[in-house]
């Protein structure tokens, strides 16, 4: 071996590790992240009924949070209430969304946010801000979340639905229960 190939070896060496670290960077951003899952009362975005939050820090769960909301005038749809089988009842003493807000707030602010059809419960939390005037900007969140359902879609499976997904994947999954389904939605995420 002469000097001109351990240049070319050491070389090759450094620019390896520095693209490992880049990875395994790139890699640690998504081990932290918060998953979010909301029911709603009505076929309006602003109606949520119920909210669970879990926070994963290197690849691990280390917070949930879960609460019932009282909808705007506690109203519920029949059909939303077969989904999920919140009624009226269970949230008539519940706070309203923006009594809740400061715990949705601490534990979303600036945090990559992960939801299975992210589209719905992001704007569910942006139309249940708006309705009681707070500032979904104050949040400092990614115009788009990451999104489980289209991560799994580009996998091949189909139906891309969580508790498809959730059975394939051999996660314990209680449908359209806002716990069950963040926490769900984080375990797929981490598998991903």
């Amino acid at each position: 071996m002469n000097i001109s190939d351990v240049k070319y070896t050491l070389m090759k060496d450094e620019e390896n590790t520095v693209s490992m670290k880049i990875q395994n960077e790139r890699d640690n951003q998504y081990m932290n992240f918060t998953a979010i899952d909301f029911e709603t009362a009505t076929g309006h975005r602003h109606s949520a009924c119920a909210v669970a939050i879990v926070t994963v820090q290197d690849g691990r769960i280390v917070d949930e949070y879960y609460s019932l909301i009282q909808p705007p005038k506690n109203e519920y749809w029949y059909q939303n209430i077969r989904v999920h089988g919140i009624t009226a009842e269970h949230t008539k003493n519940m706070p309203p969304f923006s009594n809740i807000y400061p715990e949705i707030r601490e534990r979303l602010s600036s945090k990559i946010i992960v939801a299975h059809n992210e589209s719905f419960d992001r704007s569910v939390l942006n139309a249940a801000m708006k309705h009681y005037g707070l500032d979904y900007s104050e949040l400092n969140l990614s115009p788009r979340w990451e999104c489980t359902c289209k991560i799994y879609r580009r996998k091949g499976y189909n139906p891309a639905r969580l508790d498809c997904c959730c059975q394939r994947m051999g996660i314990e999954l209680q449908h359209h229960q806002a716990l069950s389904d963040a926490r769900a939605c984080a375990l797929l995420y981490l598998k991903r």
